[in-house]
């Protein structure tokens, strides 16, 4: 952590604070349904409220075309004020007189949210006159918004060249783990990636081949690489076209020492639907008219010795149809043998992506791992190897 600049670093009383957050939580009629993203930003925004500095957050909301009532952040706002357990003030624009008003009522620990930084679309095009506006209504700027870290948007990046920027505490704890699991692991490293497409995670599979000791891959991407070497997945989801690109990140893997573990047996049902009937067949038996809904029980236990024997696991997607009963058993149970490894200090582990946090939380073991993360397109750029531009704004020079 010591290439970012982080709030140990600045005094923050009396100044006034940019603090970009993510609030971007899904509602239902104008209700919070999930407060994890609130909660994960508590922490810095009570932090430098505690230390006297002027909270002033910022934020994306949706995607809005310009002003939609729908799209504000005025509920969001209060429901984290229910979080924080403190007055959250609010104000109907981010830029402007209204902002500015808004800003120079504020005490020294006071906390106010701007509304969504998308209703002028300048945002996302990081322009310079916007920025500026921004830049105005603040002394220092602190990104806690690693889940908009891949897009170098105004107050994702922007703000970092006007301002002295710092990260927060949860993009601090983020980058930290992040660090920890391929920047600078404990080997050996073991990366379980599953999911329906090859065609989304080229960029992924071929940056960790050449980073990671072992790379478990599951789900429908499974099929592709089965596919690729001749082996019959009869009505299963596979891009056989994408046959020569499995074969190429095979070849990869080969020539950087990284051991592929691909499926050995597979349920098969005939159709996709919770509870189908379903059988464990050996790769050699795949029925034509059969679709591969999970990993079979052999594949389970080599995932469980892979496991067992890596120092760090990063994760990202399921090995089979988790959202359906009974193919939610490969992922379930490895999810669940990872999390025994990591409360018993053998493992650090490392999550991420929508589906993978579904399906953590499904097999109750999320708050086990040593770091699950809420971003989805900026954990999987990472894990490509992109640069950041919300990250790389943070840097020590």
């Amino acid at each position: 952590m010591n290439k970012f600049r982080t709030l140990d670093d600045v005094d923050v009383k009396g100044k006034r604070v940019l603090l970009r957050v993510d609030l971007n939580v899904p509602m239902d009629n104008g209700r919070v349904t999930d407060a994890t993203r609130l909660e994960r930003v508590a922490p810095t925004i009570t932090e430098i409220s505690d230390k006297g500095g002027k909270v002033i957050l910022l934020a994306h909301f949706g995607r809005p075309k310009g002003r939609d009532p729908k799209e504000s952040l005025k509920p969001v706002a209060e429901a984290l004020s229910t979080v924080i357990k403190r007055p959250v003030a609010f104000a109907d624009d981010c830029i402007g007189e209204v902002a500015a008003k808004a800003v120079g009522a504020m005490k020294d620990g006071d906390i106010l949210c701007l509304e969504n930084t998308r209703f002028h679309k300048e945002e996302e095009k990081n322009d310079s006159g916007f920025v500026a506006e921004l830049a105005k209504l603040g002394d220092i700027w602190v990104n806690d918004a690693f889940s908009a870290a891949h897009r170098a948007h105004a107050s994702t990046e922007g703000l970092g060249h006007k301002l002295p920027a710092y990260a927060g505490r949860t993009m601090q704890a983020e980058l930290d783990a992040l660090g920890k699991a391929l920047d600078a692991p404990t080997k050996p490293v073991i990366a379980i990636i599953g999911g329906a497409k090859v065609s989304t995670k080229i960029d992924l599979l071929e940056n960790l081949v050449t980073k990671v000791d072992a790379l478990v891959i599951g789900g429908g991407m499974a099929n592709t690489f089965l596919h690729a070497q001749g082996i019959g997945v009869g009505k299963s989801l596979a891009e056989k076209d994408l046959a020569p690109t499995a074969l190429r990140i095979m070849e990869k893997a080969e020539a950087a020492n990284c051991a592929i573990i691909l499926p050995v047996d597979a349920v098969v049902a005939n159709q996709f639907a919770a509870n189908a009937p379903s059988h464990a067949y050996g790769l050699d038996a795949i029925p034509a008219d059969g679709m591969i809904l999970d990993v079979g029980p052999q594949s389970i236990a080599r995932i469980h010795s892979a496991i067992d024997d890596a120092a760090t696991l990063v994760w990202n997607g399921p090995l089979g149809a988790f959202e359906l009963t009974p193919f939610d058993r490969g992922t379930m149970v490895s999810a669940k043998h990872a999390a025994e490894r990591t409360k018993a200090k053998k493992l650090i582990s490392v999550a991420g992506g929508g589906d993978t946090v579904a399906a953590l939380n499904q097999a109750g073991v999320a708050d086990d791992f040593s770091y699950v993360s809420t971003a989805g397109g900026a954990f999987l750029e990472w894990m490509e190897g992109k640069p950041l531009p919300g990250v790389e704004v943070l840097k020590k020079d």
